[in-house]
């Protein structure tokens, strides 16, 4: 089930000619199938094989909407649904379909026992040659339009219709159906609580089909904060709440490599606030998943990454009874691993509890003990079974200091900050954190000049030795002295200058 098949090469500039409709849209995928886009994530399109367990039992649902997206809604209703019950939207691989997803990713299990209803979202060939979600179409993945706009249209019929709890909305999905997952979750953030991307992409990775081979393999890296005004200009205006999202991504996935779950954890830790470094690690499951959890300030993972050994490309299943067991391995791309089903209902908070925070409260008593120039004091009260504590200075950990004070230090004069602190137990599993504390350093902030070394000497910032430009106290080398060459010179002390080209407050 290759991400994307390599096409036939085109003649250049060509491109068919354009209808109106339902038949535009089908015309569209008979041109993707005999030119073989198979935006698939897999190692080879594989035909199903015959499945010996028991079929789920699927209703479909027409008239949902408009449909401008032209996908299949199938519902799974438990026998014993919640009051309100929370709704989960499923997103099958390419060349697989809502029945077979539905056979064998193990999700109808936990709804039974859970009370929640599912959703399994379908593509066709006449969307795409190989029944691939077109995450990488843009028409299909901006709010409003396509395949994202059939999606949100699902959800909304699933909340007049079965009375589902409007804030208890969850979608997860293998391969392109990961990768529609992220497009949903940067749509819709006010629809979505939290989503689970299964060997998926960050959104916005890819625009066109060669983008979408480079996304794949051997990935695309950009920035965190890069990655976060992606989903931010998905939907401009909106500030949050964000959605929480895990990211499940087999180790030796050789279609979609393994570092986009690592640039799926940047795009999201940063439109959370959170820095990139795991706040909780553990081991999960029979085959010893490594979870990475970054918390949000009340305690709760945000985003975790749950990285899957020794396994390919496909959806982690563990074939069973047991509570922790789940799925079915009779086709391609399900792989007797961990039940990824399991982990992610816990994780959406539909196991009967809501997301479980650290085991250790959160300091009190957090205050601010005194200020510098370029320092910040802090003390906080001891919390019982903590063996250190993580500090955080703008959302960002700095320290992990043994004891119950801190000074942080090297900070320029007059800026502000912001601080928590939370406890760390012997296996360095975070609690909660603490209340938000304030602190501004003493002093003026630093002043700073762009201009070419010429004017820097003429206004006294820097001197002149043969032929070249030195800033005035540190005496850095600043290059030839003349009007061409320009630098920014950050003054801190006063009468002192550095050379600040990366930014300076």
């Amino acid at each position: 089930m290759p991400l994307v098949e390599r096409p036939s090469p085109p003649v250049p500039g060509s491109r068919p000619p354009r209808r109106s409709g339902r038949l535009a849209r089908r015309f569209a995928g008979a041109v993707r199938t005999a030119t073989a886009l198979a935006l698939a994530f897999g190692a080879a399109l594989v035909a199903p094989a015959p499945k010996a367990h028991a079929a789920v039992t699927l209703e479909k649902v027409t008239n949902f909407g408009s449909n401008p997206g032209a996908l299949n809604m199938y519902v799974y209703r438990p026998a014993s649904p919640a009051a309100d019950p929370a709704v989960v939207v499923a997103l099958h691989g390419c060349s697989q379909d809502a029945q077979l997803y539905a056979d064998n990713s193990g999700l109808s299990k936990f709804a039974d026992r859970h009370g929640f209803l599912l959703v399994f979202a379908e593509t066709t060939t006449s969307n795409n040659g190989s029944k691939c979600f077109n995450w990488f179409e843009p028409a299909d993945t901006a709010r409003g339009k396509g395949e994202a706009a059939s999606i949100r249209q699902m959800v909304a019929h699933a909340e007049s219709a079965y009375n589902v709890d409007p804030a208890q909305t969850y979608v997860t999905g293998l391969s392109a159906g990961g990768a529609m997952t992220s497009v949903t979750l940067a749509t819709y953030p006010d629809v979505f609580e939290a989503g689970a991307v299964i060997a998926g992409v960050p959104y916005g990775c890819a625009g066109d089909i060669p983008s979408a081979f480079t996304c794949m393999s051997p990935g695309v890296d950009r920035t965190p904060a890069a990655w976060a005004q992606g989903v931010r200009d998905a939907n401009p205006g909106y500030g949050g709440p964000w959605p929480r999202v895990a990211i499940w991504h087999g180790d030796n996935d050789p279609t979609v490599v393994p570092r986009n779950a690592d640039e799926l954890r940047d795009q999201w830790t940063a439109v959370h606030g959170l820095d990139q470094s795991p706040d909780r690690t553990s081991t999960i499951g029979p085959d010893s998943t490594r979870r990475e959890q970054h918390l949000s300030p009340a305690g709760t993972a945000a985003v975790e990454v749950d990285r899957v050994p020794r396994i390919g490309h496909g959806t982690p299943v563990d074939p069973g009874t047991g509570a922790q067991q789940c799925g079915a391995t009779g086709t391609a791309n399900f792989i007797a691993s961990i039940c990824s089903s399991y982990w992610i209902t816990s994780f959406f908070g539909l196991n009967g509890s809501t997301p479980e925070p650290g085991g250790l409260p959160a300091p009190t008593g957090v205050t601010v003990t005194g200020t510098t120039d370029t320092s910040v004091g802090l003390r906080w009260s001891s919390v019982t079974g903590a063996t250190s504590y993580a500090l955080y200075r703008d959302g960002s950990r700095i320290a992990v200091p043994s004891g119950t004070e801190f000074t942080d230090t090297g900070l320029s004069p007059g800026t502000s900050h912001t601080y928590t602190v939370a406890a760390r137990d012997s296996a360095g599993a975070e609690g909660a954190r603490s209340t938000t504390v304030s602190a501004t350093t003493a002093g003026s902030p630093a002043a700073c000049w762009t201009a070419s070394n010429y004017h820097h000497v003429q206004a006294g910032r820097a001197t002149t030795n043969g032929g070249y430009a030195y800033a005035k106290g540190s005496n850095q080398n600043m290059g030839l002295y003349n009007t061409f060459v320009t630098h920014t010179l950050k003054e801190s002390p006063a009468g002192y200058y550095v050379i600040a080209d990366s930014g300076c407050p």
